[in-house]
């Protein structure tokens, strides 16, 4: 088994700049940050400043492909991985391993119809979320990459290849048995809580609190389960009772990524939310007025 020794990162925004740092501090020479010419020039001059300290990364652009890449890790917004996956192309080699931290369940087939699957790895971020003001970014810590093959029963050697790497760098990581099953329960959560605090603008604790609110949330997420079984997704029945607890243990004040979107005038991720469910119900001819219904909604309150 090779080990992993040069990581590139795609986004240095929320997610991204949390594991620059991580690598980073593990071995300051691993890790690279794909970036335009634009955002070099701006990165080389200012920096990031990550809780308080400064940092300056190893800058590629996508003409500076003198780099055998062992593991991409992408985690730009949803709007960025066409580009992503076009800015990758000359640091893609055999035993290359991509990984997506963006949301929704539509990323890996996305790299995959580019890339091929033998190197790409389904995968997640599940933690707390950053805040950023200009380069300076804040975080406290909790955040794990659940990631790994369809079914992790025994470890590929890409699955392999990538926890000797987090081992060695502290990167906290789960590989669930069930991969598919645990990124369908973030995503049926994600439809749910982001689509309708986004519309409501309601808190966790607003949907802890208002039966009315929370209802509206678990009919988005009743038409995600139905897709789900379609789909093939096991024990399916587990997917909404795992969102409401998961609704029910979330800090009161606490406000969904979509919500935030939406009160920052954002543009939303609503494409990796109600439309995949749409698009997915039309596959398998599988009503979906809720998701139809908050996808015309929240593309109603985006920028013009």
């Amino acid at each position: 088994m090779n080990n992993m020794k040069k990581v590139l990162i795609v986004g240095l925004g929320a997610i991204g700049s949390i594991y620059a740092v991580k690598l980073s501090a593990y071995d300051p020479d691993c890790v690279f940050v794909l970036v335009d010419e634009a955002r070099k020039l701006r990165y080389q001059r200012d920096g990031i400043i990550f809780n308080g300290q400064p940092y300056n990364f190893h800058y590629l652009t996508s003409a500076q492909a003198d780099q055998d890449i062992d593991l991409i890790l992408i985690a730009t917004k949803s709007h960025g991985l066409q580009q992503a996956l076009d800015d990758i192309a000359p640091f893609v080699h055999p035993g290359t391993v991509i990984i997506s931290l963006l949301n929704g369940v539509s990323s890996p087939a996305a790299i995959a119809d580019r890339y091929g699957w033998e190197g790409v790895l389904y995968a997640f971020f599940t933690g707390h979320g950053s805040t950023r003001v200009d380069n300076a970014i804040t975080h406290d810590g909790v955040c794990t990459i659940v990631f790994g093959e369809a079914e992790n029963k025994t470890y590929s050697q890409s699955v392999q290849r990538v926890t000797a790497l987090f081992d060695q760098a502290g990167i906290e990581y789960d590989v669930p048995e069930d991969m598919l099953l645990a990124l369908w329960k973030k995503f049926v959560l994600n439809v749910g809580v982001n689509q309708a605090s986004a519309v409501l603008r309601a808190t966790y604790g607003d949907f802890q609190q208002n039966e009315r609110a929370l209802g509206i949330a678990v009919k988005l997420m009743e038409e995600a389960v139905e897709v789900a079984r379609a789909e093939g997704i096991h024990h399916a029945d587990e997917l909404l009772p795992w969102s409401l607890d998961f609704i029910h243990s979330m800090t009161p004040a606490f406000k969904s990524s979509m919500l935030q979107d939406v009160e920052a005038g954002r543009a939303t991720e609503v494409d990796l939310f109600g439309e995949v469910v749409c698009d997915l119900g039309a596959k398998h001819q599988i009503a979906t007025p809720w998701n139809a219904m908050f996808v015309r909604l929240i593309r109603a309150l985006e920028p013009a």
